[in-house]
């Protein structure tokens, strides 16, 4: 068993590692190397929302029927590997849109088809999955946070480098999916399209409790967007002040960031506790009122004095 749960945990560490080299920076390539317009960049990261509205349920389907979950995991990480690596070659806005919007396409469906694998090798090994996945899937946090370090230690932020080490983790990823134990298909009947996209579920939306705390996830998705878009391209424009430069958070700036990713994964603990305390709607509210906070002080702090500030926000993050 401990093998399996090892080989688990390589899996989550490089699927996030992926993500977390070119997710944060993709903003101060564009803007700092660049210098491309900020509407198209607003383009550019609305692929993965896109590509997230539909790309995991046909796969969900191409894995349920006709191909083993971690053999089409690992040939969805190769395609996205080569996406990865045009991007450097690419040198005007509207081609680096297509290219990652099939990235991302490649790229979404693979988080639930990590988990698919995960579930079914714990399983077959005779593990209890609600007890030994979450400290799994922990180290796919960590491997996002190894991979915000590695690309800022390697001064590669504003680098189309950071695309060949996302490309690199992506082949050893995919290649790596291989050898992982079987997961077949299932071959799940659903009576329809609407039935196999999921579509049945928006009549949830029609029990208002439903719908307001689907609007509440909307706005903290779109709250999170926007730091993962700007907020090191943000740490980045203090260098045009003189007196900030060469400061700690503007030499390593996705360093400073990665307190926000270590913080989430400590507040996820305490999840189960605040919501038998206080409930859904309390835990809600306060996260609305701690991304107040977190732009608030994002936008008043500074690298030198009000350095507090924006270590704060993001402790607040999490």
């Amino acid at each position: 068993m401990k093998t399996i749960k090892l080989r688990l945990i390589v899996l989550n560490f490089l699927e996030f590692f992926v993500w977390g080299s070119w997710l944060t920076t993709l903003g101060a390539y564009w803007f700092l190397t660049k210098h491309w317009s900020a509407s198209d960049f607003g383009a550019v990261f609305s692929t993965m929302g896109i590509a997230s509205l539909f790309m995991p349920s046909l796969m969900g389907i191409v894995a349920d029927k006709w191909i083993n979950a971690e053999r089409l995991y690992g040939i969805l990480h190769l395609l996205g590997a080569c996406m990865l690596f045009v991007v450097p070659l690419i040198d005007n806005p509207t081609t680096l849109f297509w290219v990652m919007l099939l990235n991302v396409c490649f790229y979404m469906p693979t988080i639930s088809l990590s988990i698919t694998v995960s579930y079914n090798a714990l399983k077959n090994d005779g593990a209890d999955v609600i007890r030994d996945f979450p400290p799994i899937r922990v180290w796919g946090t960590i491997g996002f946070i190894v991979a915000m370090w590695t690309i800022s230690l390697l001064h590669i932020e504003k680098s189309a480098s950071q695309f060949y080490v996302a490309g690199i983790s992506a082949v050893l990823l995919g290649l790596y999916s291989f050898s992982l134990p079987r997961c077949p298909p299932r071959d799940v009947r659903r009576d329809s399209l609407i039935d196999a996209l999921g579509l049945r579920a928006f009549r949830l939306l029609k029990n208002y409790n439903m719908a307001v705390f689907f609007l509440f996830a909307m706005a903290l998705g779109a709250s999170l967007q926007l730091t993962n878009a700007y907020g090191d391209t943000f740490l980045h424009s203090f260098a045009n002040v003189p007196a900030y430069r060469g400061l700690l958070t503007v030499r390593y700036p996705n360093i400073v960031l990665s307190i926000s990713q270590m913080s989430e994964t400590v507040f996820i603990l305490t999840i189960p506790f605040f919501l038998r305390r206080f409930g859904i709607k309390t835990v809600m509210l306060m996260s609305m009122f701690a991304w107040v906070l977190r732009f608030g002080l994002f936008a008043y702090g500074n690298p030198d004095g009000l350095l507090w500030m924006i270590v704060l926000s993001n402790l607040v993050y999490g």
